[in-house]
């Protein structure tokens, strides 16, 4: 049952993502809705984020399926590779050099969250979970250099909000590793 309800979570979530990048039939879809259609596209993705963590949830617990069991180290490369998908995911966010570098660092962010995830994570639920989030996230860019999107052109004057950027995301790591990810996910980042 779980297993089902993440499918329909990620086919909804990703599904509604993947639909903003056919610009015409989106723009087509504002025309109709108007401002309706943000309501509705938040609507669509909340509702598949709440299908991909339940099913998730209750796969874990109830259906756990091992498909390959990944060496130790993989875990502490993981967690290396977590630091720069939040340092990515925060320039999204901020006007930086990073931001700059990284064109799409969203799609970046989520990319290495996702590779990263895989290679620590061999059961099936993961290996849908992440690898559905990874096959997007390459789809994704892929469809934005195609339509010429080629993200934010100059870097802002200095380098402090780079520091920014760095400092902000150390914060947010830690509190993902220390309380995010043991307290929801049940799975202790550091220190196991």
């Amino acid at each position: 049952m779980g297993l089902s309800v993440l499918i329909l979570g990620l086919i909804v979530f990703l599904g509604a993502h993947t639909f903003v990048t056919f610009r015409d039939v989106r723009a087509s879809a504002i025309a109709r809705l108007g401002i309706g259609y943000r309501a509705v596209f938040a609507l669509v993705a909340l509702l598949g984020l709440v299908l991909i963590v339940y099913g998730y949830g209750q796969y874990r617990a109830h259906d756990w399926i091992q498909v390959w069991s990944p060496p130790a180290f993989m875990r502490h490369i993981t967690i290396g590779l977590m630091l720069f998908a939040v340092i990515f995911l925060t320039a999204a966010f901020i006007p930086s050099h990073i931001k700059t570098w990284l064109k799409h660092p969203m799609l970046a962010g989520i990319k290495t969250w996702a590779f990263a995830h895989l290679l620590s994570n061999g059961d099936l639920g993961s290996i849908l979970l992440f690898g559905s989030f990874l096959a997007w996230g390459v789809y994704a860019r892929i469809a934005a250099k195609r339509r010429g999107d080629l993200g934010v052109a100059v870097a802002p004057a200095g380098w402090i909000n780079d520091v920014i950027v760095v400092a902000l995301s150390i914060v947010i790591y830690l509190a993902l590793g220390f309380a995010f990810h043991p307290m929801l996910i049940g799975v202790p980042v550091f220190g196991r």
